[in-house]
């Protein structure tokens, strides 16, 4: 499927940070590589969406009381970043499922070929392609000017994962099957994260190099995130 129109668009910026760092940011020139405004708000709308419901579908699986409340935290945040970037496409006279349903059948396939057999990997693959879309996002979100710098806040909203992370660290920490099983995992999904970030840009061939120490940088991130549970990234 084509995700973008067909027309030349202006040099733009993308950036990212690492967590923590306090250094320059990545800078990558892009020339004619980044998405429509329409294409990235739909984009990381709907992505948004996917992670609530996600979540809420595995609340119902949960007998549990404190994992059905800390899963509910992390609906709510993913929830609230999801209506905070239908405000900005209201506040543009745009209509949200419009520019959503583009994009609705790819991150559908994405999210239910990342779901886990076991709760436990579900909220492994929230927390991990969450993290890393929510970086590359608000990379993306430099190019856009004030649209770009709304979303940026929206995104930089607390995620409310706390909870499901010690919920991982415990079971990691006294299972060592589970911390192999999650570890494997984990390598998995960040191939599959990283092919959904390349594909909300208009990358060809040579634009590989480019490309790479953006890509470079979500990696890294991606690994913080696996040290802090104890996890081999």
């Amino acid at each position: 499927m084509n995700w973008f129109w067909q027309r030349r668009r202006p040099v733009r910026l993308l950036r990212l940070r690492a967590r923590g760092d306090q250094s320059d940011a990545v800078r990558v020139d892009f020339a004619e590589l980044a998405p429509d405004v329409e294409v990235f708000l739909g984009q990381a709308a709907y992505l948004q969406l996917g992670y609530f419901e996600t979540l809420t579908r595995l609340i119902r699986r949960t007998p549990d009381l404190a994992e059905k409340e800390a899963l509910s935290l992390a609906a709510g945040a993913a929830l609230k970043k999801h209506r905070g970037i239908v405000d900005v496409m209201r506040s543009r006279g745009a209509e949200p499922t419009e520019l959503m349903r583009p994009f609705q059948a790819h991150l559908d396939e994405f999210r239910w070929a990342t779901l886990g057999a076991r709760p436990r990997e579900t909220m492994l693959t929230v927390h991990i392609t969450a993290g890393m879309l929510d970086d590359f996002y608000v990379a993306l979100a430099a190019t856009y000017g004030d649209v770009g710098r709304q979303v940026e806040k929206v995104l930089r909203v607390e995620h409310d994962r706390e909870q499901l992370v010690e919920l991982l660290t415990s079971t990691i920490e006294e299972d060592d099957e589970m911390r192999g099983l999650l570890s494997m995992w984990a390598r998995r999904l960040v191939g599959d994260t990283l092919l959904v970030a390349r594909a909300a840009l208009r990358i060809e061939a040579d634009d590989e190099e480019t490309i790479e120490p953006v890509f470079t940088a979500l990696v890294s991130n991606h690994s913080q995130r696996m040290t802090s549970m104890g996890l081999a990234a």
